[in-house]
């Protein structure tokens, strides 16, 4: 499509200008022969231009351009009839004719004129005068013509060697200043007739409801003084609260800015009369809010009634005698502009229109075999909106929505329309809306009285639907295509949380929290933990928070759904079974019936229960990798229904969350496994050493690590000698682990059966290279303990190219313990020695893994000469002070989170206790 918009100036033809001939002939409408010329002459304003394929996605797209342009201009009066005319043209040419189209919107003073051009001048259309009936308003096709008679102020039909251009022009309406709406001038004939003096009672009602003012046509119309009634709630008045078969009531009609309607009020006879009522909200000059109300009998409505337009070519006529236009009985002025408001007026219109007493309107699911509840007039909205019906209900034309269907008497023929099903509905007539010949929705009255409705009536009711068919579609693709993007946005951001968490219990808590209430009133979550397991109750969750505990103790009680992995949503009607019984019992007991009345309890509770769980509720199945771990279950509350869109847009989270569960599910069984296999590395609690303090803390890198490549161990070897060992072996994970076990086992081994610490060392040595390609080269340092009757402690240790261990006196000076060895799992011959060490009383001496001294931040390095600093400032205290004092020193210096195992082995001497 190509577009062109320039204010101002003369209009330029969107066509081909090149040998343009002159119109071989013109056919003019509405008497005005020379209407095109005279157009053309008016000052133009603004222009703007389009071409469109020929393809039928075009005509949707010509609507809206036609629609866009219309309303940056103002003159939204007018859009609705454009809207249509240009529908119907831009068809025949790009579906009927098959060429492209050019649309051509010009505005001047008088008012606009759009051409439609196409590119098939053979095809001619028959010269029809305005006289001449154009056929009946129910066929297919052939409307476009019969439409610009009737809407637009004049219109023709020009003809040249390469196009053929439908024009129409539409005139403003000249309306005063403030004024909503005007009606043309009307011959005498044609003028409602009254019944003696017309009274309009003027009722002002006060922001609480009570009658504040009340004319003296109201006291002739009703019967009442105005010292009777001031004060008083009008209701008190009312015979019934609302206009028969709609949902709005007096209260509501009161709180509106603006509204009109029918109901009736009680006169001081006793006697209903039915009257036809305008109210308007103001404000007094206090501030304060009140409605004042003009009503006259219902017979004399035309006085209050907004005046619907008459067309030049279709008519219908009412009771009253009176020529109305079944696009403005169904419309009105101005159209709403949301989808439900729309749907709302349309099944109000509909309903007055053939005198019903109830009304229906359905639109089509995306795949067309099913029809969903939209708006209702006259029925229970709140169990009807959004239950679905099949579109070929049964054989025949009766069973199918695609066709007009009078229905005289449903009592004959029960089931024919199940929507009305115990409503006490019995003649129905429905037809069917559609656009481009594709079938988008269906519109249905129906009487409480048997033989409402003929053929006549399904006549008018298809053409006020043909009518409202390209106003409805246009709203629903603009709802679907909002839908769809917010549908995107929602999956968008459920799959980044969704992706954020690998814990199982905040996945369930997330898949709930996504759920409700922007799909579901409540839900709940079961989850399998394998196949041969039960679906168990792992989550509820409902939007009201004190609602939750009856709804999971409602579940609790009641068999889990079956885990059926078929994809989509199925209806699950146990809870609402279940909490409608437990909603009677417990009634039952409230009035002394049935069990001991005694058992009171949780009367309030299971009430609010049973209604929160009374409505549709469906199950989705959680499949994550061709297995089914659980199910999601949405409910709604007493006497709603699920839409198509929300239940295809919960199987999508669905499918995510179920992934993202089993995800967390696997994470976990990973974790505690790798977890407790790490736990059986690390040994068992340190031992007692009678004279000597041990303190040790153990730091493994990296997210769920409990052991790394370090390790430490202190145990007994015979009585009255320990072992004890810190080591790193190359590398982390759980290559590293393996041999950290085979290190620390083989140590404890070889110490008990008498080997000294070079002999341990040496076939450690050789048990590593023994591994082959799984083997890591161990730094180790390796000692014995001999705590000494005088207090002090004789060490002998072998340092297998590990950090030296640093030796802290009392007087405050460190020093190292031990020298250098080669480290192990490198060479088989190895060399080794043992040094010993005294610890006198106050001496500590410390070991740590090149975690703590390789700590760094940016280019500098704890090291050796930084850890000995710290370790000079530690004089006087315990080994746990000591090495806690460390550790606090290394986090200290950098940052970041280690990035390296650390094991820190602290032992001091404290000496003798003396009495």
């Amino acid at each position: 499509m190509t577009t062109g918009l320039h204010p101002g100036g003369q209009p330029q033809d969107p066509r081909p200008t090149g040998n343009q001939a002159l119109p071989r002939q013109e056919r003019v409408g509405h008497g005005a022969p020379h209407a095109d010329n005279r157009t053309r002459s008016a000052v133009i304003t603004a222009r703007a231009a389009a071409s469109f394929d020929p393809v039928g996605r075009s005509v949707a797209t010509a609507r809206s351009f036609v629609r866009d342009t219309l309303q940056g201009w103002g003159f939204a009066d007018i859009v609705d009839d454009a809207v249509v005319l240009t529908s119907e043209l831009v068809t025949n040419a790009v579906v009927h004719a098959g060429t492209s189209a050019d649309v051509l919107c010009l505005r001047s003073d008088e008012g606009v004129r759009i051409e439609v051009a196409d590119r098939y001048p053979e095809r001619e259309i028959p010269l029809q005068a305005t006289a001449v009936n154009m056929g009946s308003p129910d066929r297919e096709g052939g409307r476009g013509l019969q439409l610009c008679a009737a809407l637009a102020g004049r219109w023709g039909v020009d003809y040249s060697p390469t196009h053929k251009q439908v024009w129409f022009h539409l005139d403003l309406p000249d309306r005063p200043v403030g004024t909503r709406t005007a009606g043309p001038s009307l011959p005498a004939h044609l003028l409602p007739l009254a019944d003696g003096r017309v009274r309009v009672a003027v009722i002002q009602i006060d922001r609480a409801g009570a009658i504040s003012a009340w004319n003296e046509d109201a006291e002739d119309l009703f019967g009442y003084a105005a010292e009777q009634v001031i004060g008083k709630p009008l209701t008190d008045l009312a015979a019934w609260p609302h206009t028969p078969g709609t949902s709005t009531g007096i209260v509501e009609a009161l709180q509106l800015s603006r509204w009109e309607g029918t109901y009736g009020l009680r006169a001081a006879s006793g006697r209903v009369t039915p009257v036809y009522a305008s109210h308007l909200r103001v404000r007094d000059t206090g501030g304060e809010p009140s409605t004042v109300c003009l009503l006259v009998r219902d017979h004399e409505r035309a006085v209050l009634q907004t005046p619907l337009r008459a067309s030049a070519t279709d008519t219908t006529t009412s009771s009253e005698g009176q020529a109305t236009d079944p696009f403005e009985v169904f419309i009105g002025s101005p159209a709403p502009d949301d989808l439900d408001g729309l749907l709302q007026r349309t099944v109000e219109r509909a309903r007055d229109m053939l005198d019903g007493d109830s009304a229906f309107l359905l639109l089509a699911t995306d795949d067309e075999t099913e029809l969903e509840v939209r708006a209702s007039t006259g029925l229970p909205s709140a169990r009807q909106r959004f239950a679905r019906v099949p579109v070929e209900a049964g054989p025949g034309r009766y069973g199918s929505a695609r066709m007009p269907a009078v229905h005289e008497d449903l009592t004959v023929v029960p089931g024919a329309v199940p929507l009305l099903a115990g409503t006490g509905m019995r003649s129905v007539v429905t037809v069917p809306l559609k656009v481009e010949g594709r079938l988008t929705g269906s519109l249905g009255v129906a009487a409480e009285g048997p033989s409402r409705y003929s053929n006549e009536e399904a006549l008018r009711l298809q053409f006020a639907a043909d009518r409202i068919a390209l106003a409805v579609e246009s709203a629903r693709l603009g709802e679907l295509e909002r839908l769809r993007r917010g549908s995107l946005s929602f999956l968008v951001e459920a799959s980044d949380l969704l992706a954020g968490t690998l814990d199982r219990d905040q996945t369930l808590a997330l898949m709930a929290q996504m759920t409700v209430p922007t799909l579901a009133t409540w839900c709940a979550v079961y989850t399998i933990a394998d196949q041969a397991s039960d679906p168990y109750l792992s989550y509820v969750l409902h939007e009201d928070e004190e609602r939750i505990d009856g709804l999971k103790a409602l579940l609790s009680k009641i068999a889990p759904p079956d885990p059926v992995p078929t994809p989509g949503a199925r209806v699950w009607a146990a809870p609402g079974e279940a909490a409608h019984q437990a909603a009677l019992r417990t009634s039952m007991r409230s009035l002394g019936l049935g069990e001991p009345a005694s058992i009171t309890s949780g009367i309030g509770t299971t009430l609010a229960t049973a209604a929160a769980v009374g409505g549709e509720t469906v199950v989705l199945p959680l499949v994550a990798r061709n297995r089914v771990i659980g199910m999601l279950t949405l409910g709604k509350p007493s006497d709603e229904h699920f839409r198509q869109e929300i239940l295809e847009l919960a199987e999508d989270l669905s499918r995510r969350a179920a992934l993202a569960l089993d995800n967390a599910r696997l994470y976990s069984e990973r974790t505690a496994i790798s977890q407790s296999l790490q736990r059986s590395l690390l040994p068992p609690d340190l031992p007692h050493i009678d004279g000597v303090e041990v303190e040790v803390i153990y730091r493994a890198a990296g997210e769920g690590n409990e052991v790394g490549g370090d390790f430490y161990d202190l145990f007994p070897i015979r009585d009255g000698v320990y072992g004890f060992a810190i080591g790193d072996v190359c590398g982390t994970g759980p290559e590293a682990a393996a041999v950290t076990g085979l290190a620390r086992h083989a140590l404890r081994l070889l110490a008990r059966e008498g080997f000294g610490g070079p002999a341990v060392l040496e076939r450690l040595n050789s048990a590593i290279l023994d591994e082959g390609a799984r083997s890591r080269f161990l730094t180790l340092l390796y000692g014995e303990l001999w705590p000494q009757e005088d207090g002090s402690a004789m060490l002998k240790v072998v340092c297998a190219g590990h950090p030296l261990p640093l030796r802290l006196r009392q007087d405050g000076t460190v020093e190292a313990a031990a020298e250098p060895q080669p480290l192990l799992g490198v060479m088989e011959d190895l060399e080794l020695y043992e040094q010993t060490i005294t610890l006198d009383p106050g001496d500590v001496l410390l070991c740590v893994t090149d975690g703590v001294t390789e700590r760094r931040e940016g280019t500098r390095m704890l090291g050796d000469d930084g850890l000995a600093d710290v370790l000079t400032t530690c004089t006087g205290l315990t080994a746990g002070a000591v090495a806690a004092r460390i550790m606090r020193a290394v986090e200290r210096f950098a940052s970041d989170a280690p990035s390296d195992d650390m094991a820190i082995l602290a032992m001091r001497v404290p000496g003798l206790q003396r009495d």
